[in-house]
């Protein structure tokens, strides 16, 4: 674990969503950072492909089930 300093409205916009969505404030950072390092590894998936792939990836045995060895969707 590390420390990752951001910004004010950053911190903020995550208190807000986390309140939202009923997340701890670092649980909120980590999805957003997960979703974020999909969406760029996999340009052509839209939102709901990407929460579908974390999903899938949540029940699979290993976290790396669904990537190739440089990290995107097979």
């Amino acid at each position: 674990m590390g420390i990752v300093k951001i910004s004010e409205q950053m911190h903020e916009a995550l208190r807000h969503a986390s309140g939202a969505l009923s997340r701890s404030i670092n649980a909120q950072a980590e999805h957003w950072l997960r979703v974020g390092m999909l969406a760029e590894l996999n340009p052509t998936l839209n939102y709901s492909e990407i929460c579908r792939l974390l999903l899938e990836q949540e029940s699979a045995p290993t976290a790396d089930v669904g990537r190739d060895e440089f990290g995107k969707v097979a």
